[in-house]
């Protein structure tokens, strides 16, 4: 089945519907509807106890900068494994633990958004780092997603459910180490409760920004701001 950009049909963006074959990832997610966890399971996900260090550098930079333009947003620090939610004011509404892509990695392998699932290799399953203003989607069977980065198909969205049990996505999460936490294509997915209780109505609106920290790069690199605001801050 062809896949344009990997997209869901029927993506909404900025108000203008964009159509093309949904893949197999968008039928794998509007078919994870399944019987729905007991609510002790729903929110047993633990927040990272540690504040990871490159999350705690974008998120200084932003506050001081107003780089998220009064949108709410979101910080994925890919070594922790850990998501970091911020209102548009700046206050911070949670630390979830992530899963990401198998392979460790800062850049989209060229042409993948037009791959069928089959074609990518286990080296191209990546979640790219970088900044990305992300807005909400319809998917197939008129499931929602929060598209990261469309023209890769990045997107944030729950564990799927009931998803295959090979992969053990949940007990991945549940682990108290993030060394397990690499196993989707490059999606990022975060716990079910958590995403439809606060990052849903957060984002619905208008969405909001999604800043992901690399794995390899240096994180001036992938934020070029974040050094001119280290340099304003000592003065020099």
């Amino acid at each position: 089945m062809s896949t344009v950009s990997r997209a869901l049909a029927g993506l909404f963006l900025t108000g203008a519907a964009l159509t093309g074959s949904a893949p197999a990832w968008a039928a794998q997610v509007s078919r994870s509807a399944g019987p729905k966890t007991s609510q002790t399971q729903e929110t047993a996900e633990p927040s990272p106890a540690i504040q990871p260090q490159d999350a705690t550098r974008v998120a200084d930079w932003i506050a001081a900068s107003g780089d998220n333009n009064a949108l709410p947003y979101a910080i994925v620090d890919k070594k922790a494994a850990a998501l970091l939610l911020f209102d548009a004011k700046g206050k911070k509404l949670g630390q979830v633990p992530v899963l990401l892509g198998i392979a460790p990695g800062d850049d989209a392998s060229p042409g993948i958004g037009s791959k069928n699932l089959s074609e990518i290799g286990p080296a191209e399953k990546t979640t790219p780092a970088g900044r990305f203003l992300a807005r909400f989607g319809v998917a197939a069977g008129n499931t929602r997603v929060l598209w990261v980065d469309y023209a890769t198909s990045v997107a944030l969205h729950p564990i799927p459910r009931p998803g295959k049990p090979k992969e053990k996505r949940r007990e991945r999460m549940l682990s108290p180490t993030s060394d397990d936490n690499r196993i989707t294509f490059g999606c990022i997915n975060v716990p079910i409760a958590f995403y439809t209780k606060t990052i849903s109505p957060l984002f619905r609106k208008k969405g909001g920004y999604v800043y992901v920290t690399p794995d390899v790069k240096p994180l001036e690199e992938v934020f070029p701001r974040i050094r001119l605001q280290s340099f304003a801050n000592t003065g020099g």
